[in-house]
């Protein structure tokens, strides 16, 4: 993380980034097509990213963004191969379009730019970022949110030329996941997200800070229900699109069904216990005997050698008593366990958190899981809304209210699914309304609107398209009110350029003397 001077510095001298990557490239055994493929993503971020920042309140610098990009190619990328369409190197692929092995350090791509830049992101993703205690929700929340973090880091680039802002569903790894991922970043600020993202120190229960964070600013009540469906879409989405996460589950929920089934007959489960025990307590004091004695411990080398391929053997006899050593280890720590189930006391509570476990493995064997995933996340959806309500009602300067107009466009704008984009979703209609409301409501007191008639809703039927139009400056956007025959239309614009007519039948009932502002006139919308 660079320190507060540096950051001053750098916005005093213009950095070159392509030539730190060029530096990077030097020490690289990159072809050349795939370092002007870096050099191109490079290019196109920097040429975007202000329009980015613009549109999207709330996210790091550029300086940031850039530095992360080429830390993760410079430390996490040995290899970069790009391979041609329909090439005999593209069998390696399969249907894929990329393959990123995090443990040799090796990204396989197609000369995608976008694609490329996933990879990059995806690379530098730790395997774990919530702590094992929180079980299930550790591997599947750690997977949605990194898998959201690859995407927003394609967005810059993505969804931005240096003069629009065009977003294509299709060019998005998973909408779903990039919703989800936006939800948490708005509620809780980028920096958090990324700090959690990157934690080094794994002492520190980001999940516990997450609900911690949640609970202060919008809720205990709030704060409950947005994670129980915050957990149950990772595990659903992890069951839907992470095959290999999917089949640790699977096996997980076995062990636990096993366990509860045996948990059921009290006298046979501490039967089973106290055999369990006893065996390991025989394995402890022959691994003992073995490690006090050489002779024995060359006998258990020879054995251990005897079937192991060559890559897996044991090279010393030593390096085997610490391999025992750490095992005996482990199992006195399983008897431990053990002793903690024959303990009256803990038996209940230990039942109560295999059932709790156990709850979340159970969408394994939803039969349609495409209709769970749409359920839970417009449940989230209405969740995340009704925070966001509370988030206006916490503002009370004009800056701080234009940049949650911006964020909350931004967020109606994102890709749902292939029915459209947030704003057009049937389900979620009402509740985006309300924030709509509170927004404008808020943007009238602070007087940074000014009224169009006499009627609030008028008002709002002509505002509320300010969270759909693809301008990059709101400040510059103007309005334009229309009357044709006995119909009305709205039309935006930022400066010439225009966005399409609006048809408003709300407004034909409408009084000519409610109306404050004249037709067929650009009117400026800030103030």
């Amino acid at each position: 993380m660079q320190k507060k001077t540096d950051k001053f510095l750098d916005k005093i001298v213009k950095k070159d980034y392509n030539n730190e990557l060029e530096k990077i490239l030097e020490k690289k055994a990159f072809d050349e097509n795939t370092k002007s493929l870096l050099l191109s993503i490079l290019y196109k971020i920097e040429m975007a990213y202000k329009d980015y920042e613009k549109v999207k309140p709330n996210v790091e610098e550029k300086e940031e963004f850039m530095e992360n990009i080429l830390d993760s190619i410079k430390n996490n990328c040995d290899t970069i191969k790009v391979i041609k369409l329909n090439s005999k190197e593209s069998e390696m692929l399969g249907n894929k379009t990329f393959l990123v092995e995090k443990n040799r350090k090796r990204i396989i791509c197609y000369p995608i730019e976008r694609k490329l830049l996933y990879c990059i992101a995806k690379i530098d993703k730790k395997e774990k970022i919530i702590k094992d205690h929180y079980f299930v929700i550790d591997k599947t929340l750690t997977d949605l949110i990194n898998v959201g973090d690859n995407i927003n880091m394609v967005e810059p680039m993505r969804d931005f030329n240096g003069y629009s802002w065009t977003t294509i569903p299709r060019e998005i790894e998973s909408m779903y996941h990039n919703l989800v991922y936006q939800n948490i970043r708005i509620l809780v600020g980028h920096q958090f997200l990324k700090d959690w993202i990157k934690n080094s120190e794994y002492i520190i229960d980001y999940m516990e800070s997450f609900q911690t964070k949640l609970k202060k600013q919008y809720g205990e009540n709030l704060q409950k229900k947005y994670m129980e469906s915050l957990n149950k879409i990772s595990v659903l989405l992890a069951i839907r699109y992470n095959p290999k996460l999917k089949s640790k589950l699977q096996k997980e929920k076995k062990q636990i069904e096993t366990k509860l089934r045996k948990i059921g007959n009290n006298e046979e489960f501490i039967k089973e216990i106290t055999k369990e025990k006893r065996e390991l307590t025989k394995e402890i004091k022959q691994m003992d005997e073995t490690l006090n004695n050489k002779e024995l411990l060359q006998q258990e080398y020879e054995k251990r050698n005897e079937f192991l391929p060559l890559e897996e053997k044991i090279f010393s006899s030593r390096i085997l008593s610490q391999m025992m050593a750490k095992e005996r280890e482990e199992k006195i720590e399983k008897i431990e366990k053990l002793n903690v189930w024959l303990n009256p006391q803990k038996f209940v509570s230990l039942k109560k958190e295999l059932q709790q476990k156990y709850y979340y493995l159970k969408l394994l064997d939803l039969e349609n899981i495409e209709d769970e995933i749409i359920d839970t996340i417009l449940t989230l959806q209405k969740i995340f809304l009704l925070c966001y309500q509370t988030k206006i009602k916490q503002v009370d300067t004009k800056q701080e209210l234009l940049k949650l107009i911006y964020e909350f466009r931004y967020y109606c704008l994102l890709p749902f699914n292939t029915r459209g984009a947030i704003y057009q979703i049937q389900e979620i209609k009402k509740p985006i309304e309300q924030v709509e409301r509170l927004l404008i409501n808020k943007a009238h007191e602070l007087k940074m609107i000014d009224s169009f008639s006499k009627q609030e809703e008028i008002d709002y039927q002509i505002l509320r398209n300010i969270f759909n139009v693809r301008v990059i400056n709101l400040e510059n956007l103007y309005i334009k009110i229309l009357k044709e025959k006995n119909n009305y239309y709205i039309q935006l614009f930022d400066e010439e350029v225009f966005e399409e007519k609006i048809r408003m039948e709300s407004l034909d009932d409408i009084d000519k003397k409610d109306w404050l502002v004249k037709w067929n006139k650009k009117i400026k919308i800030f103030n």
